[in-house]
């Protein structure tokens, strides 16, 4: 064993709720709808500098919203759980098992934009849309995706913000001491309250030193709230239900409970209330979210700064082109970092989400390319 000297990793241990106690909103819906407003702000300021009707935002932005949350359900269904979806087609409406894709979102989001391009859509009566076709008026197709995605980039960042805050899409061991313990995962496995995750303090015996490089002391704060149990049957109950609970699928995943030797912990009377402090250790991961969240912020000033110098000037299919290069090119990038999504990939050369993002990339070549010679001809 190693002590540890220099504690570089974090304990990532956020509330999903936004209010302890009160389910919604959490705080990926909150960054979720985010997003999408300060998307609409900034459509709304290009649309005025350009001299287009602004009204026009409200419209795209429900084509946008629709487009996105359908299309990136779908595609997760699609791409990754087919048999399962093919079987039970209305899990689709069951949003809250989880289950996005933003590859599944791109061909949707341009569906939408060429609706929203090309026809004036009404609803009510038979059939419930009615599409009438109206051009809009100096809105080329290219116009308005080079502007749109823009605003993609951005919300990019705050969706993976929120699958941060949701420790979930999370990445690969580190195999070091820099990276981040994904703690929350145990809560949800534990009936007890598990009040939070933090590194282990020098001062505890085992929590001074650390398994390997990667694997390292975090404590586990648990309240056994209004008992009237014993000491000697919570005890019973932290190594009866804990200790197996540390050391099985998925929590096993972030934490590294020693096999063979009893849970270490202390137990302390707190009023009524009992209060354990379990010693393990977590796994160091690579923060995935952040990377593409990091990536998507860069893309989206690059976006937004070549949009203020050329502005109603801009080469149609330079944006567009630009995104799919750097958001997919990255996302294939980000895949070798992160943890497989769905049992199938195991063995794959590429996962689902490079494989993916290859016919994007070389879309957005096409795109930028062709955006580059129409730009030189017209000189």
């Amino acid at each position: 064993m190693h002590h540890l000297t220099i504690l570089s990793y974090i304990v990532w241990d956020p509330m999903k709720e936004i209010i302890r106690g009160i389910q919604p909103p959490v705080w990926y819906s909150v960054l979720f709808a985010l997003g999408f407003i300060i998307g609409y702000q900034i459509m709304v300021y290009i649309f005025k500098k350009e001299g287009k009707d602004p009204l026009n935002v409200d419209t795209l932005t429900v084509y946008m919203v629709l487009a996105t949350i359908i299309g990136a359900r779908l595609g997760h269904l699609l791409f990754y759980e087919p048999d399962r979806f093919f079987a039970d087609p209305l899990m689709f409406f069951r949003t809250w098992e989880g289950g996005l894709a933003s590859h599944g979102a791109v061909p949707l989001i341009l569906l939408a934009l060429f609706l929203y391009r090309n026809y004036f859509i009404t609803a009510g009566g038979f059939p419930p849309l009615k599409f009438k076709k109206q051009k809009k008026v100096g809105q080329s197709y290219l116009w308005i995706v080079d502007r749109i995605v823009i605003t993609i980039a951005l919300a990019a960042v705050f969706i993976r913000m929120g699958n941060f805050v949701n420790s979930e899409i999370v990445g690969k061991p580190t195999d070091s001491d820099y990276g981040v313990v994904f703690g929350r995962v145990a809560e949800m496995y534990f009936e007890d309250g598990i009040n939070g995750v933090d590194r282990a303090e020098a001062s505890k015996g085992l929590s001074t030193e650390k398994l390997a490089a990667g694997i390292v002391p975090v404590d586990i704060y648990v309240t056994f709230e209004g008992t009237s149990s014993t000491e000697q049957q919570i005890r019973a109950k932290l190594e009866r239900e804990f200790k197996p609970m540390l050391t099985r699928y998925p929590v096993n995943e972030h934490y590294q409970e020693p096999l063979g030797k009893p849970l270490n912990y202390e137990l302390t009377p707190n009023g009524r209330q009992w209060a354990a402090t379990i010693h393990t250790y977590g796994i160091v991961r690579h923060p995935a979210q952040l990377y593409e969240a990091a990536t998507s912020l860069i893309l989206f000033l690059i976006l937004l700064g070549l949009w203020f110098r050329y502005k109603e000037k801009t080469p149609e299919g330079l944006l567009f082109g630009t995104f799919l290069i750097w958001q997919f090119g990255f996302r294939f990038f980000h895949e070798i970092f992160k943890e497989n999504q769905v049992a199938f990939e195991e063995g794959m050369t590429y996962n689902m989400g490079q494989i993916l993002s290859i016919p994007l990339v070389l879309i957005g070549c096409f795109v930028l390319i062709r955006s580059v010679v129409i730009g030189k001809e017209k000189e």
